[in-house]
C-alpha cells in the first residue's frame, strides 16, 4: 500500500495511519462475510425449495419467482448501486445494506404465503446490491499491487463459493431441525462483526470526482432487466403467449433507451467506456457464462438428489460439497498459474471444463444414482473456480482505480446477470419440459383432488407430494413418469449448456490470447 496521512490513493478519500498489510488483510476478512451471507443465501434456500412448497404451495411460476426475484432485483440494481457507492462511499453503502438485508431477513423468516416470500426476497435482493460491488471496489483499492490484489480476489471469489459450499449444510440442518425459514437467519450472526469491526478496519474509498446519479437510469435500467426476464419466464412456462413476448421486447427496447442516455450524459450511471476494452468484455462475458452454467445446473441437481434419490436437505448438501469445495481450491490455484500461462487460456480452459462437465449430463445415463450427475458437477465446479477468479482480476486490473465501484458493480451485474439467466432460462426450460412431457397414469385423476393434481402437474415436488397420498401402485407409476418428464428437461437444458460453454471457451481463447502473463 503507498497511503499516507498526507498522500491518497487514486479512489480513496480521507485519511489513515499507514496501512499494514496485516490490517489488510484482516479488512479483507471482514469483507469476506458479507460475501458468504449472499452465497449461502442463494444455496441455502435453493434446498429449501422442496419444504417450501410443502409449506406454502407455491404455483410453478412463483416458485421459479421465489428463486429468482433476488437476483433480478440485485442485476437490476447493482450498476446503481456501484455508482452510488463510488459517490457516498463504498464503506458505508456497505454498512448500509448489511443492517437492512440483516434486517429484511429476519422478517422473511416468517413469511406465510409465497408473496410475501417473493416480496421478501425482492427487498433482500435491494440491500444485497449494496453488499457485492462494495466489496469488490474496497478489495480493489485496498490491494493496488497487481499479485496481492490477485490473491484477495482470488480469496473473495473462495468466499463465494465457500458460502455456496456452507449453504447446502446449514440449509440443509436448519430445514430438517427447524423449518425453512430458518435459512434466512443465518445472515444475522454473519452480519455482526462485519457492523462491529467494519468502521476501524475497513478503510472508506470513493470516488474524488463522482457526478450526480442519474435516477432516470436507474428507473431504466430496471425496466430493461425485469420485463425482459418477466417475458422469459413466460414464454418458457405458458408456451407462447403475447405478455411473455412483449415483456421481452420491452425489456429490450428499455435497454437500448438506456444504452443510448449514458452515452448522451457527461456522468453516466454505466460508464460504458470500459467496454471498449476487449479483455474487459471478454472477461464480463466469461463471468455471466460461468455462473448461468453453475446456478442453473445447482437448481435440477438440488431437486433430483432430494425428490428423486430421496436424499435429506442436508445428505444433498453434503454430496454436493466435494464439488463446491473444488471451486474454492481451483480459484486459488489458479493464482501462481497465469504467471507462466497466459490468462486468457486459462479462463478458456476453464469454461472448457463446464462443458465437459454439462457433455457428462447430456449423453450420460442418469438411472443408475446420482454418481454421474455429482461428477459432472465437479467437474464443472473446477471450471467455474478457475474463470471466474482470472476474469474478475481482468476487470478490476483493466478499469482505473477511480472507476473500481463501476468495475466491480458491473462485475457482480455479470454474476447475479449469470445466476439470473441460468435459473431463469435453464429453469424456465426445466419446469416448462417436465410439464409438457407429463404423463399421468391412468387412474390418477379420478383419485386425486383438484388441487393436488394441479401441483403434480406444476413442479416435481407437486407430484412426488401427491405420490405420497396414492396407493402403492399408482403411487410407483406417478413418480416413475414424472421422474421421466424431469429427465428430459435435465437432457435439453445440458444441452444448452454444453453449446454455450464451448462455444465460450473457444471465443476467450481468440480474444484474450494477447492477454500478457501476470507478474
Amino acid at each position: 500500500m503507498t497511503t499516507s496521512t498526507s498522500s491518497v490513493a487514486p479512489g480513496r478519500t480521507g485519511s489513515r495511519a499507514t496501512p499494514s498489510p496485516r490490517r489488510d488483510w484482516l479488512a479483507l476478512a471482514l469483507l469476506m462475510f458479507p460475501v458468504l451471507i449472499v452465497a449461502v443465501d442463494n444455496t441455502a434456500l435453493t434446498f429449501a425449495l422442496p419444504a417450501i412448497t410443502r409449506a406454502l404451495e407455491p404455483s410453478g411460476v412463483q416458485l421459479l419467482w421465489i428463486v429468482d426475484v433476488y437476483p433480478l432485483v440485485l442485476a437490476g440494481l447493482l450498476v446503481s448501486m456501484g455508482s452510488l457507492g463510488d459517490r457516498i462511499g463504498r464503506r458505508r453503502l456497505l454498512t448500509i445494506g448489511s443492517t437492512g438485508f440483516a434486517a429484511i431477513s429476519a422478517v422473511t423468516a416468517f413469511a406465510p404465503s409465497p408473496d410475501w416470500l417473493i416480496a421478501g426476497r425482492g427487498a433482500l435482493g435491494f440491500f444485497g446490491a449494496m453488499l457485492m460491488p462494495s466489496t469488490l471496489s474496497l478489495i480493489r483499492n485496498i490491494f493496488p499491487e497487481p499479485g496481492r490484489r490477485r490473491l484477495a480476489v482470488a480469496i473473495w471469489a473462495a468466499g463465494f463459493s465457500g458460502g455456496a459450499a456452507l449453504g447446502p449444510i446449514f440449509g440443509g440442518w436448519l430445514v430438517e431441525q427447524f423449518w425453512w425459514g430458518a435459512v434466512f437467519l443465518v445472515a444475522l450472526p454473519l452480519m455482526l462483526p462485519l457492523l462491529v469491526f467494519g468502521p476501524a478496519l475497513i478503510p472508506e474509498s470513493r470516488d474524488p470526482a463522482p457526478g450526480a446519479v442519474d435516477i432516470p437510469s436507474v428507473l431504466l435500467s430496471m425496466l430493461a432487466m425485469v420485463p425482459a426476464v418477466y417475458g422469459i419466464k413466460e414464454v418458457a412456462t405458458q408456451a407462447s403467449g403475447p405478455a411473455g413476448f412483449a415483456g421481452i421486447a420491452f425489456g429490450v427496447a428499455m435497454g437500448a433507451v438506456f444504452v443510448r442516455r449514458q452515452y448522451a450524459l457527461k456522468n453516466p450511471l454505466l460508464d460504458l467506456s470500459l467496454f471498449r476494452n476487449r479483455v474487459f468484455s471478454m472477461a464480463i462475458g466469461a463471468n455471466i457464462l460461468a455462473l448461468f452454467s453453475f446456478n442453473g445446473f445447482i437448481l435440477f441437481l438440488a431437486q433430483h438428489l432430494q425428490l428423486l434419490e430421496g436424499m435429506t436437505p442436508s445428505a444433498a448438501g453434503i454430496a454436493m460439497i466435494p464439488a463446491l469445495a473444488a471451486t474454492v481450491v481451483a480459484g486459488l490455484v489458479v493464482v501462481p498459474l497465469v504467471r507462466k500461462v497466459r490468462p486468457g487460456f486459462v479462463v478458456a480452459a476453464g469454461l472448457a471444463f463446464s462443458a465437459a462437465g454439462y457433455s457428462l449430463v447430456t449423453f450420460g445415463n442418469h438411472d443408475g444414482g446420482p454418481s454421474v450427475l455429482l461428477a459432472a458437477l465437479l467437474i464443472l465446479a473446477l471450471g467455474v473456480g478457475t474463470a471466474e477468479t482470472i476474469s474478475n482480476d481482468l476487470i478490476l486490473g483493466s478499469a482505473p482505480p477511480e472507476k473500481s465501484g463501476a468495475a466491480a458493480a458491473i462485475s457482480e451485474t455479470g454474476y447475479e446477470v449469470g445466476s439470473l439467466l441460468g435459473t431463469a432460462v435453464l429453469g424456465s426450460i426445466l419446469t416448462a419440459s417436465y410439464q409438457q412431457n407429463l404423463r399421468l397414469p391412468a387412474g390418477v385423476e379420478g383419485t386425486l383432488p383438484g388441487h393436488t393434481l394441479h401441483n403434480a402437474n406444476e413442479t416435481l415436488a407437486g407430484a412426488m407430494d401427491a405420490a405420497a397420498a396414492l396407493p402403492a401402485p399408482l403411487a410407483a407409476a406417478l413418480r416413475e413418469a414424472s421422474a421421466a418428464a424431469f429427465d428430459s428437461g435435465v437432457h435439453v437444458t445440458a444441452a444448452i449448456g454444453l453449446v454455450l460453454m464451448a462455444g465460450a471457451a473457444v471465443l476467450a481463447a481468440v480474444v484474450l490470447r494477447k492477454v500478457p502473463k501476470a507478474r
